[in-house]
């Protein structure tokens, strides 16, 4: 059972929540994104995705014959014009932009480690795809508490013009034994 599905080749996302709630909002999610595509002719950008979500949940917010969807979704995709991007939709239609990001359990926590992590000056821009796979590893682990296996945990990545897409285990497992020898 996955939590990490592709939106478009660019847009990739993690959802937290009912998996069949996440289902059908990856499905929306995919349908508005195809139809940007086609209106348009170019790739949704990542920022009007997550606004368009974040308006279509705040409409489930008021109908009496919808019931609000129990997802939290995070977006993530490089922008042509303003790089990496991460945002959050949650089922209240809000939505925001971060530096990083987390949700589900404990996410209170892990939210104030990245908090700490991202308060020095230049950490984005000196983050390449390694380090930053290594710093979600990290501070999952010491939020949660746990060490992991490399089937236990999901990782999705997009870098440049590359496709999103998710890590294999054997490449999770290379991250992995590389901080277990650094600590």
């Amino acid at each position: 059972m996955t939590h990490i599905f592709a939106l478009t080749t660019h847009i990739g996302c993690v959802m937290t929540g009912l998996l069949p709630d996440a289902r059908a909002q990856v499905m929306r999610a995919r349908a508005e994104a195809a139809e940007y595509r086609y209106k348009y002719g170019y790739d949704i950008p990542v920022d009007m995705l997550a606004k368009r979500m974040a308006s279509i949940n705040q409409v489930y917010t008021q109908q009496a014959a919808m019931r609000p969807l129990g997802v939290s979704m995070i977006l993530i995709a490089v922008d042509e014009e303003t790089g990496p991007q991460v945002f959050k939709v949650d089922p209240a239609g809000y939505y925001v932009g971060y530096k990083a990001t987390c949700a589900g359990t404990k996410h209170q926590e892990a939210f104030n480690l990245l908090e700490k992590k991202f308060k020095k000056p230049n950490v984005c821009e000196s983050l390449d795809l390694d380090a930053a796979v290594e710093l979600a590893i990290t501070s999952l682990s010491s939020t949660l508490s746990a060490d992991f296996k490399a089937k236990d945990i999901e990782i999705g990545v997009v870098q440049g013009h590359e496709r999103f897409r998710t890590l294999s285990e054997a490449e999770i497992d290379v991250f992995l034994t590389r901080i277990a020898e650094r600590d």
